[in-house]
């Protein structure tokens, strides 16, 4: 059983749904968070929720969102402020993948990718920190990709999401951290997903609860202290 360090703290998880953000939102709900998911369709967050609620020691409760627009990301916060009161933490974890060569990549799917993981990130994190700097304090974890570090071939919108964000995540540390927001960059490799084609449900990968032990591990840290970035891979990758 968790323990419950997180009793009556308010988080929000984007992507909350399915894979590693159902994981995180878990993870949190466990430890006594009240939280707020988003996915991109009501039915989709009406199911995790009912799935998180099962094991929740505090409120959960979700609202569908695409987090390419800023319209809908601003109507998200307005929820999480009339359902929670308050916003302490963020997780920018909603983001997907399409695997083509650059000259295959469409525009529309280059733009998807980079208004996805990247601009949906920009537009949370900036709803969050009009909050988070107001009361002094808060956390923002973004869920990138060690693809934001390692270029690989048939990624191209992919990688430059990513690349894109690990900037973007750290120039925002920067600019945050004597307001009293701790900003973090977890960067996962291969995770046990159906996150793209590229996953395969191998035994070898993360698992997304793992991911979801590492938020928690961030958020345990004294305020004293910033893990501004964590490199995750699996111990025993396929060879």
């Amino acid at each position: 059983m968790t323990e419950a360090f997180l009793n009556g703290r308010n988080a929000v998880v984007t992507g909350g749904t399915k894979g590693i953000g159902f994981s995180i939102a878990q993870a949190l709900s466990e430890a006594g968070a009240n939280v707020v998911i988003c996915g991109r369709t009501k039915e989709g967050v009406d199911i995790a929720v009912r799935q998180l609620t099962k094991q929740a020691k505090n409120k959960v409760v979700g609202k569908a969102a695409d987090v390419r627009s800023s319209t809908e990301v601003a109507d998200l916060f307005a929820f999480v402020d009339q359902e929670l009161g308050g916003l302490e933490i963020l997780v920018n974890n909603a983001g997907l993948g399409i695997f083509r060569s650059t000259q295959q990549l469409t525009m529309e799917e280059w733009h998807t990718m980079l208004e996805t993981n990247l601009s949906g990130s920009f537009y949370c994190s900036k709803e969050a920190l009009n909050r988070m700097v107001k009361r002094g304090a808060g956390y923002i974890i973004n869920i990138g990709s060690l693809a934001g570090k390692n270029a690989f071939a048939g990624a191209a919108g992919y990688n430059a999401s990513k690349f894109g964000l690990r900037g973007f995540t750290e120039a925002m540390m920067l600019d945050h951290r004597y307001d009293n927001v701790r900003v973090s960059h977890i960067m996962p490799g291969s995770v046990d997903t159906d996150f793209s084609t590229r996953s395969g449900g191998a035994e070898w990968k993360i698992a997304p609860e793992d991911i979801g032990q590492i938020v928690l591990m961030l958020l345990r840290m004294p305020e004293r202290t910033l893990v501004s970035q964590v490199e995750v891979r699996p111990s025993r990758p396929k060879k």
